[in-house]
């Protein structure tokens, strides 16, 4: 990694420095103070940034002894959108764009604030109010940002989905939202192929009470007169007020409607991009997303920063492997992120296709949805030795990450850099014992503050606290199976509700997935442990590009790892399933094997290759283990 001159982490410090009189021997000391102290933490955080309160807060942090009812910054009003167009600049643009079918294309802050006035006078002529819900059934373009603003602007609540998401998938989660108004793409192109929906738009709109629809298609040119900058209404909400509302990916059941509050979105993600990812005023910022991931709404608050949002939309690969690395390459981006299943695909094809690409102005790598393994860093870093590689880890739930980047420590290939600030991480045993060394249960200790405000319906918290604090009393248990090391970095297993236990002792799944990764012969691996009070089968799922004996997987898992890393069937499987995030469908599986029925078991309208799951329907019919 290259040596950096300054860093947002070091402007921070002297400005703790200055303006508190404090200072700290190194960065974990400043986290402890950070999670200590979070009322003179979070108020420094809204300092630093100029955070501009329509309203001031009276108190940074009411406590409560159930921290679901914790609140923040009580009193303040303010306006995401507001803090959007006030990074306003006639030197760089506010976005740009490319598509599989259109060319690299440059939007200016005034462009993208005349279709913001545009959309937003259409909402205004439907009757949208502040607190009305307001869903998108989009892609990733200009236009759908645009709309976006529009509907903040107006103190309304955003909910989006990607077009790929099935009839059943958005039915699950905009019925429950009931929204005034449906922006769609009626029609979009992927992998080179046209998509017709409108006739699904169509039958949403009844479905959600003959809301307003609102074709987005109509609203993709950029070519509006110039309005006046006081033209847009920026309606200031309360701190706790919703902005989005995000959804659990929904493959073991009906997907939770995860409510996000306006204040904590502006401060958390202004923190998380700038400090950690290091994200300067002027910096071209891309996270490769639909608008089913919250990496999308993470992603578009690179624009709070003074950042320009690159946007791509269409397939990773097509119409050619390197189209990603082509676009950055052209667009000049100086933060480049993608899933970690993405960058392990390019490095097993050697980064094919880069000759010619220049990647002077990359400054990060940033990686999220699935751990990274040690030797796709190790590629990474040999592919670009200038650019910080950082891997996130967080969730939907929050809106962010818990453990991230840091632009002045060393990246050590397989871990996580550090414990971001304001987030009270802590590994614990099943006792509720703080442990180090030792994989464990990864839990919040204290409140944090872009946990939901609320699900969407749950007026008692009964479900928030059955999906956050069942394991521990008042302490939120993310669910992920993690090791904190003597450095404060972390290595993320996998998810705890998918580790294997095998003799009493708790493995990752990431482990088995990282040496799998690394065989030629293997395209991709399902590691499945069926366990109950009869059954204890450690199931792999392979999908080979060519033969591989199965003893040589076995000898390899026995000698890189443990006796009990060894499986005790190997089965060849045509196709693994992916969510529509990215990430192996290990739980629904599972419960398919042990005799749940494919309905009850997963929702095939959350999955991006439904199809895949029919194999191990028959699979699990033909073959009992319970």
């Amino acid at each position: 990694m290259s040596k950096i001159v300054t860093s947002q982490y070091r402007l921070y410090i002297e400005f703790l420095n200055k303006e508190y009189q404090i200072s700290f021997s190194n960065y974990h000391d400043l986290h402890h103070w950070s999670v200590s102290d979070q009322d003179t933490f979070w108020a420094s955080i809204a300092r630093f940034f100029s955070v501009d309160f329509d309203k001031p807060f009276s108190k940074v942090m009411n406590r409560s002894d159930k921290p679901w009812k914790t609140t923040w910054f009580d009193g303040a009003e303010l306006s995401y959108a507001k803090h959007v167009f006030s990074q306003y600049s006639n030197q760089r643009p506010a976005i740009i764009y490319q598509s599989e079918t259109s060319p690299l294309t440059e939007i200016s802050w005034q462009e993208l604030y005349n279709k913001t006035v545009q959309i937003q006078q259409q909402l205004l002529a439907m009757g949208v109010e502040k607190g009305d819900c307001v869903a998108a059934y989009c892609v990733n373009a200009p236009e759908t940002i645009a709309a976006f603003l529009a509907v903040n602007g107006l103190g309304a609540v955003w909910s989006s989905c990607s077009p790929d998401f099935g009839i059943n998938a958005v039915n699950d989660r905009f019925s429950q939202l009931q929204p005034k108004v449906l922006f769609a793409h009626s029609c979009y192109i992927y992998r080179g192929k046209g998509y017709d929906i409108s006739a699904k738009v169509d039958a949403f709109q009844k479905a959600f009470g003959n809301c307003h629809c609102i074709d987005l298609c109509s609203y993709q040119t950029f070519d509006e007169p110039d309005q006046s900058l006081h033209q847009l209404h920026q309606i200031p909400v309360s701190f706790s007020d919703p902005i989005w509302v995000l959804f659990s990916s929904g493959t073991t059941g009906k997907p939770k409607a995860i409510v996000h509050g306006t204040g904590a979105m502006i401060l958390e993600h202004q923190k998380a991009l700038a400090i950690h990812q290091n994200v300067f005023e002027g910096d071209r910022y891309f996270w490769y997303s639909t608008t089913g991931w919250m990496m999308w709404n993470y992603a578009l608050s690179s624009l709070l920063c003074g950042a320009t949002l690159c946007l791509y939309n269409g397939a990773p690969t097509t119409p050619k492997p390197s189209v990603l690395w082509d676009f950055a390459s052209k667009a000049k981006i100086n933060h480049f992120g993608h899933g970690a299943v993405y960058f392990q695909q390019q490095a097993d094809e050697g980064f094919s296709g880069f000759e010619g690409f220049d990647f002077d102005h990359l400054k990060t790598i940033g990686s999220t949805g699935s751990p990274l393994s040690a030797d796709t860093c190790k590629s990474l870093q040999h592919r670009f030795p200038n650019t910080h590689i950082i891997s996130l880890s967080g969730g939907t739930d929050v809106c962010t990450a818990f453990v991230g980047g840091h632009p002045e420590m060393e990246v050590v290939p397989g871990e996580i850099q550090c414990k971001m600030l304001g987030a009270a991480v802590e590994i614990w045993n099943t006792d509720g014992t703080k442990i180090q060394h030792q994989p464990g249960e990864l839990v919040l200790s204290k409140p944090f503050i872009s946990m939901p405000i609320h699900l969407w319906g749950d007026k008692d918290y009964q479900l928030l606290q059955a999906s956050y604090y069942i394991m521990y009393l008042n302490v939120w248990n993310h669910g992920d199976w993690a090791t904190e090391n003597e450095r404060g970095s972390l290595i993320i297993h996998g998810r705890s509700d998918a580790t294997l236990n095998r003799q009493g002792v708790r493995i990752g799944t990431a482990e088995i997935y990282n040496l799998l990764s690394n065989q030629d012969e293997i395209e991709d691996s399902l590691v499945i442990h069926l366990t109950s009070q009869h059954i204890d089968t450690l199931l792999l799922f392979v999908v080979l590009q060519l033969n591989m004996d199965d003893q040589e997987i076995r000898s390899q898992l026995r000698n890189k790892y443990s006796p009990r890393h060894v499986p005790d069937h190997i089965i060849r499987a045509p196709e693994i399933p992916y969510t529509l995030s990215g990430k192996k469908v290990e739980i629904p599986i599972k419960k398919l094997l042990m005799g749940v029925s494919a309905t009850d078991a997963l929702s095939t309208d959350s999955l991006r290759n439904p199809n895949a799951i029919k194999w191990f329907v028959d699979y699990a019919k033909n073959n009992s283990f319970t």
